[in-house]
């Protein structure tokens, strides 16, 4: 049973319902003696594994709720025990009881999901409680009121919280609910788009500002029309630049942080659909497609224990990309993609037909600080980054500062910046003084992109600048990095990361000229145009890379002197284009490299 959901089509409700009960089921032998706490493992976390027990027993209600809602006729066991868990949980006197939260406490986020049951399933989730229970759940859910916490997209967990306490006529302040809405508001920046810490684009403006905002026009459409309208009107224009996220396969972009919560990609289009939000351009349609196409492109993968639980990783069981604030049970924040389970099957997205995603070739985002191109067939989306920095997360250099993202290479997150093996430094230009301890981008002074070109200027050390343009030519990419430094430096440019595994005959070429690895399924290369000594293939540390455990990096290297150097190379990363995509360079991509 290592894959509980592989051979399911996920086609109808049906199917997805299926979907979900056989992610949930696995889950049901491990629920302690009075389901409160869900023990999935040993790994640690930043809090401690009474916590973490705590937040694996909440993760699935993002499922479970809906199924509430929609009357699943698989959620009665499911609820049965979950619902006993709500109850000893927030039971004072109960064994399992939650406890008495602190500032900036993790449970605070678990809260959030029952403020949606309180919210969308009032009467399964709270009204058909014992009297007893009713009080325990409101005044352990309350707490949220009396403590601070990070001033991001948590505001919204409160938020959720009072919204299932208005639902219930229950005691709220009203006073915090206003200033939270307006905290949420002071991170929206225009055109759909959200901030999350202050210079981080990511997921989180749609699996979280974007979710929590949907669910809030759904629930508060009458209470609060002006703000509902808003957050619909938001998610509209927000639905059109995600959607260049996603390749024709239903991959979605490997970027940030907290990747590990995989199918929580596409929960967005759940709530728009939930919410009504249909857009001219993402229609229910669209929208069914996008979701039912990442979750089927997921449920492929070797993503799960034997016992069918889900695991910490990406494509693979992968800790060492994870977040501090990953335990067990964490991934199963995926399950807010379950959001549609509580529309009836007569509602237009589960009557819709799967549409094509209609996303254009190339798509400046500047909120994002990305330009977004596909490859003429949609199979490969790149995203060329520059201006996001983030500081308080692990391998915060490689999940946002990489020079191009791609949904068919990912991305590589290094296990040190000692030697090329180690720090796996795929679509980054990394520096040493001494050609054993590297550093990439970290952080830029400037930055502009443009729809043809993104620009950065950054300083790898103190005394050395590095000013890099990249211009995409469809699945090829120029770049020109104009070098100021007090000393001699060595250099190495990276190309993607491709599997050194799998089906298909590799070969792998290094010379003065250039170095590329091509496979049956792809290639990944670069050329050199001037300025380095000649390419190499690196064989980073295993588990590295996002996508496949075992990778090789086509790599140019050399040394640079005191003063002025520039570099420039073509690089070019393909799942359509074969060898003669790579053979013959486009006259674009030669005319980007000419350099004054």
């Amino acid at each position: 049973m290592s894959n509980p959901v592989k051979d399911n089509p996920l086609r109808t409700r049906a199917d997805v319902e299926r979907a979900a009960a056989q992610l949930i089921e696995p889950l049901m032998p491990l629920l302690s003696n009075g389901c409160a706490r869900l023990h999935l493992g040993e790994t640690g976390a930043a809090y401690p594994a009474s916590i973490a027990e705590m937040e694996a027993y909440a993760r699935p209600l993002w499922a479970i709720i809906p199924m509430l809602v929609g009357k699943c006729e698989s959620v009665r066991p499911l609820w049965e025990k979950w619902r006993e868990g709500l109850i000893n949980g927030t039971d004072p006197n109960h064994p399992e009881y939650w406890g008495e939260v602190t500032d900036y406490d993790q449970r605070l986020v678990e809260m959030a999901v029952m403020g949606l049951g309180m919210s969308i399933a009032p009467e399964e989730f709270y009204q058909k409680l014992p009297e007893a229970a009713q009080k325990n759940l409101y005044n352990w859910l309350d707490q949220i009121n009396h403590h601070d916490m990070p001033k991001n997209n948590w505001t919204f967990f409160r938020v959720l919280v009072n919204m299932g306490f208005i639902v219930n006529d229950l005691p709220y302040p009203k006073h915090q609910m206003e200033i939270d809405l307006a905290a949420i508001d002071e991170h929206y920046e225009g055109d759909g788009w959200y901030f999350d810490y202050f210079n981080q684009r990511e997921y989180y403006t749609m699996w979280a500002f974007h979710y929590y905002g949907l669910v809030y026009a759904s629930v508060m459409k009458d209470r609060d029309s002006e703000r509902s309208a808003a957050f619909i009107r938001r998610a509209k224009m927000m639905s059109r630049d995600f959607a260049c996220w996603f390749d024709k396969n239903g991959e979605a972009l490997p970027y940030g942080r907290s990747l590990t919560y995989r199918f929580a990609q596409s929960a967005f289009f759940a709530a728009q659909a939930y919410a009504g939000a249909e857009d001219e351009w993402v229609d229910y349609g669209v929208m069914k497609h996008l979701l039912l196409s990442n979750m089927r492109q997921w449920f492929s993968l070797p993503i799960f224990t034997r016992d069918g639980v889900l695991t910490i990783g990406y494509h693979y069981p992968n800790l060492h990309m994870a977040e501090g604030y990953n335990a067990p049970g964490s991934p199963y924040w995926a399950m807010k993609s379950f959001l549609c389970l509580a529309l009836p099957e007569d509602h237009p997205f589960w009557q819709a037909e799967e549409k094509p995603n209609p996303a254009v070739r190339v798509s400046l985002q500047p909120h994002a600080r990305m330009l977004v191109t596909r490859s003429e067939d949609g199979s490969h989306v790149m995203a060329f980054e520059a201006g996001n920095h983030a500081h308080e997360h692990s391998h915060d250099e490689a999940k946002y500062e990489k020079f191009v993202y791609s949904t068919v290479f990912g991305f590589s997150v290094p296990k040190a910046q000692k030697l090329l093996r180690d720090g796996a430094f795929d679509n980054m230009l990394a520096l040493s003084e001494d050609g054993d301890t590297y550093h990439p981008r970290y952080g830029c002074e400037n930055y502009e992109i443009t729809d043809t070109y993104v620009r950065s200027v950054w300083k790898p050390f103190a005394d050395v600048t590095v000013d890099t343009t990249i211009t995409p030519v469809g699945e090829w990419h120029v770049r020109v990095h104009r070098i100021n430094s007090t000393r001699p430096m060595h250099v190495a440019e990276g190309c993607y990361a491709i599997s050194r595994d799998g089906d298909g005959v590799m070969s792998q070429e290094e010379c003065a000229e250039h170095a590329v690895i091509k496979a049956a399924w792809g290639i990944s290369g670069l050329v050199n145009l001037q300025g380095f000594a000649g390419g190499t293939i690196v064989y980073p540390e295993p588990n590295t890379n996002l996508m496949a455990p075992r990778t090789l990096i086509p790599t140019l290297v050399g040394e640079i002197p005191a003063g002025e150097t520039v570099l420039v190379s073509a690089v070019l990363g393909t799942v359509t284009g074969g060898e003669a995509l790579w053979n013959s360079i486009p006259k674009e991509v030669v005319e980007h490299a000419k350099v004054d």
